[in-house]
């Protein structure tokens, strides 16, 4: 042992710490923030250790933990591994004390944040949602040109709000995630659905922000959400993200609000003979669960539902599927931040191509952008395609 002004090491450590280098307060600062668990820990190493990019990026969320436990901040600010967490819960499913550590990992960025400490990546997308209510900063007079051609009421029309279809940033404005949302459209219509949509009043619901650790953006994205949902008397929603669908449900406080990812919702109507899927589509299909979908709000069943109703689809089930699901590494924040070397997406898409699927279905837009840059990048393209399961669900109407 080694002792060092009155701190005692240990040799495995092979470190020495100056006492003017520690934050003391840290711990506690964490805890405030939204880490309250934090001294639960018992550096047991099962986050770590259950960690699909621990093993093979900068991610060490035990070590992350223990570090703002003993104030060692400077050593957080020097590693990269603080911004790599997808926030995709294994963690928090299998931590045996309920630390909850993504929930620390959160408010250790919060108090990043707070002071600026944040990839120039980070900040941009932070910055362009506080502009311009999305994370590249387009401007909102686009955010519904994917939709100027279709059959859609806006909630501004002045006709009374059924039911809010929220549309999201990706599906708003990336090129290939319009189609998604415009598939959305198509089959709510099919179904004789009464909906409406925001429009270039919808901004971001803050999931990503919040994950991101800017809490003060979120609160104000809360605030101005819940705002309009309260001006056009909405109270019944259905998003095409399950990024939007966890924010919601799970963190804007509102249990007055009905809201449901498109997969329960066309699950229902499958259910009560609403929505008749035809036309066969004579594909092998396997699933990607997303991890806001399946690990956060254990919804598993109601994609697989429609998958399996839509005629001539020949299911097949990837190893690691439902709870022990593998993320596509685009949630908390990850979209942002730049991680060199191979993804997990690329061992996905090698997967699905060898147990003889033709498409790899998703129900995310995350998953969807990923997904199809590992087909490229593994050289699957004209092997493989990656669709949602909206996309899917248009096709056989």
């Amino acid at each position: 042992m080694k002792e060092q002004r009155g701190l005692i090491l240990t040799d495995s450590q092979k470190a020495t710490v100056e006492l003017n280098e520690l934050d003391m307060g840290f711990g506690e600062a964490v805890a405030k923030a939204g880490g309250e668990k934090i001294n639960l820990c018992i550096q047991c190493g099962t986050c770590s250790a259950s960690c699909p990019y621990g093993t093979r990026l900068a991610l060490r969320t035990r070590q992350i933990i223990r570090w703002a436990q003993l104030g060692f901040q400077h050593k957080i600010l020097s590693n990269k591994g603080l911004w790599l967490c997808t926030t995709c819960s294994t963690c928090v499913q299998r931590c045996p004390r309920d630390v909850n550590p993504m929930e620390v990992l959160i408010s250790v960025r919060s108090l990043l944040t707070e002071k600026g400490q944040v990839p120039p990546t980070v900040r941009d997308a932070l910055e362009g949602v506080y502009k311009y209510g999305n994370p590249w900063g387009i401007s909102r007079s686009k955010r519904t040109e994917w939709a100027k051609d279709l059959k859609v009421r806006h909630v501004s029309d002045g006709e009374k709000v059924e039911l809010l279809y929220f549309v999201g940033c990706e599906s708003s404005y990336d090129p290939r995630a319009q189609e998604v949302a415009r598939a959305m459209v198509t089959n709510l219509n099919a179904s004789g659905e009464d909906f409406s949509i925001l429009g270039d009043k919808e901004i971001c619901c803050g999931n990503e922000i919040y994950a991101l650790g800017e809490k003060g953006l979120f609160s104000v994205l809360v605030e101005d959400n819940l705002s309009l949902f309260d001006q056009y008397g909405i109270n019944k929603i259905v998003t095409t993200s399950p990024h939007c669908f966890n924010a919601f449900k799970n963190r804007y406080g509102r249990k007055d609000l009905a809201v449901q990812h498109y997969t329960q919702y066309f699950a229902d109507l499958i259910d009560k003979a609403q929505l008749k899927l035809s036309k066969r589509v004579e594909k092998v299909v396997t699933f990607q669960d997303p991890c806001f979908l399946g690990k956060h709000n254990n919804v598993y069943d109601e994609p697989r539902k429609i998958i399996e109703n839509i005629p001539g689809i020949k299911f097949l089930e990837l190893q690691l599927s439902k709870g022990r699901s593998v993320c596509c590494e685009g949630g908390g924040g990850r979209m942002w931040v730049d991680v060199p070397g191979e993804r997990a997406t690329e061992q996905r898409v090698r997967e699905a191509v060898n147990i003889g699927a033709e498409i790899l279905a998703v129900a995310c837009p995350f998953c969807l952008l990923t997904f199809e840059d590992a087909v490229k990048t593994t050289g699957n393209e004209g092997l493989i395609q990656v669709m949602d399961i909206n996309e899917l669900i248009a096709k056989a109407l």
